[in-house]
């Protein structure tokens, strides 16, 4: 029993020294030199020259930490692995009204994150992207973000495609301009490709997406990207999330589509395109409003969308009946036909939708009688949206007539209104009594006289 214990401590005794070992080596490891000096001169460059690191943070990667500078221990020596300069936190390093890339960004050969936001927007004159030397953090570079930076112009480098160990590329909200370039190909690792609010335009190259089998998220959105959807999209086999909306696209959706068995949202709004729709039984967000699409919503098996959360169908000329089998999607949240050319009636069903929040049917040629029952009103509230359809009336019967539950810009049925006149002439009646009554009783009161 003696000797298990002893060796037990002994072994608890050997924990702690290597312990303390690596923590007393982490400690009072060094930076290496020529390392610190680049990251002064990265920031410098970035948040103003009066920033003075060497006085401020001595030791950037033990003691005196800098705000969104992480290190990394290599060969007994601390080394940067990701720099993140902008408002994020109250003590986080924001860019000055002159900052630039330093050069010497490409000295961190240890570099695996990169990320610039909320900078370059008060320079005189546009910055570019740096054109060279991206090759040299190719090694290790894995995130690399350019995200709301106004004054950053000019044209996507061709060598950001050498990033080979790229898996997030965020180039959003800034003002780049030009084609897409074709070297980003190269970047077979990428999870996340986001080019979103630029001034992009162009067609999108077919090559782009052929080898990028991981990616998860496309966003090309606000942009002025033109011609027809690239087939070369269905390579994209892991994709999740692919938002094309607002651009100048056109002409009919590729039916390789049918092949992103995976995705979960697909948002085509605001550009040229019409055509058929593919069946893609995972998506949770359809999103194509604002497309010349036309053509009868009874086409699409909508009963093989039962996953579907959101469906934005808004001024895309559709006619025809809203399909019963829209009724049936059990997960719908929110759904908006407003602004096409539907006729017919309105189906009740909708109102059994557990989760539905917004609804909106204005703007159309439906008719008849919503024959909703006055909880339904009262829930949507001003989501629920059935005005500028000429033809159609609510029934007081179901709902609660009320200036708050009616549904707001629908008129009553005539023959509400009719049987509320004439409840209201009944109960004037009551109140003040028939003409017969009132004559006998000028009658009665006559004889009284007379009699007297």
């Amino acid at each position: 029993m003696w000797k298990i214990t002893s060796l037990s401590f002994l072994l608890l005794v050997n924990l702690l020294l290597q312990r303390a070992s690596a923590e007393t080596e982490s400690s009072v490891a060094p930076m290496d030199k020529a390392e610190k000096e680049a990251l002064y001169s990265v920031i410098r460059d970035l948040v103003g020259v009066r920033w003075n690191g060497s006085d401020l943070y001595p030791d950037p990667c033990g003691w005196t930490q800098i705000q969104g500078v992480s290190c990394d221990l290599f060969d007994g020596l601390w080394y940067v692995t990701s720099l993140n300069v902008g408002p994020i936190l109250d003590n986080s390093l924001e860019c000055s009204s002159d900052a630039k890339f330093n050069p010497k960004l490409f000295h961190l050969r240890h570099l695996k994150s990169l990320s610039v936001s909320d900078c370059f927007s008060s320079r005189r004159q546009p910055l570019t992207i740096p054109s060279s030397d991206w090759e040299r953090l190719a090694p290790t570079l894995e995130s690399l973000e350019l995200r709301s930076n106004r004054g950053l112009a000019g044209q996507i480098p061709a060598n950001l495609g050498q990033l080979g160990n790229l898996n997030s590329l965020v180039l959003a909200d800034n003002a780049l301009t030009g084609e897409l370039p074709v070297a980003l190909a190269g970047l077979v690792r990428l999870k996340r490709l986001m080019l979103s609010l630029n001034k992009f335009s162009g067609r999108v190259p077919a090559p782009l997406f052929a080898g990028m089998a991981q990616l998860l998220i496309l966003d090309l959105s606000s942009n002025y990207l033109t011609g027809p959807l690239p087939a070369s999209l269905a390579n994209l086999s892991s994709l999740l999330k692919l938002d094309l909306s607002n651009n100048q696209f056109q002409g009919s959706l590729p039916p390789e589509l049918r092949k992103l068995t995976h995705l979960s949202l697909l948002d085509l709004r605001n550009n040229s395109l019409s055509g058929e729709l593919p069946r893609l039984e995972s998506l949770q967000d359809l999103l194509l409003a604002y497309n010349p699409w036309g053509g009868n919503l009874l086409e699409f098996e909508w009963a093989n969308l039962q996953n579907l959360s959101t469906l934005y169908l808004s001024h895309m000329g559709l006619r025809g009946a809203i399909p019963d089998a829209i009724t049936s999607l059990k997960r719908l949240r929110y759904l908006a036909l407003d602004g096409n050319q539907l006729s017919g009636g309105v189906s009740a069903k909708f109102s059994h939708l557990p989760y539905l929040t917004a609804l909106y049917l204005n703007g159309n040629n439906l008719s008849g009688q919503l024959e909703f029952p006055g909880g339904f009103y009262e829930r949507m509230g001003k989501r629920f949206a059935s005005w500028n359809n000429p033809n159609l009336c609510y029934s007081t019967a179901l709902a609660i007539a009320s200036g708050i539950n009616a549904p707001c810009g629908v008129p009553r049925c005539e023959r509400d209104q009719q049987h509320s006149t004439e409840e209201s002439k009944s109960s004037q009646l009551t109140e003040n009594g028939s003409p017969e009554e009132h004559s006998a009783l000028w009658r009665g009161i006559i004889i009284l006289v007379v009699l007297l």
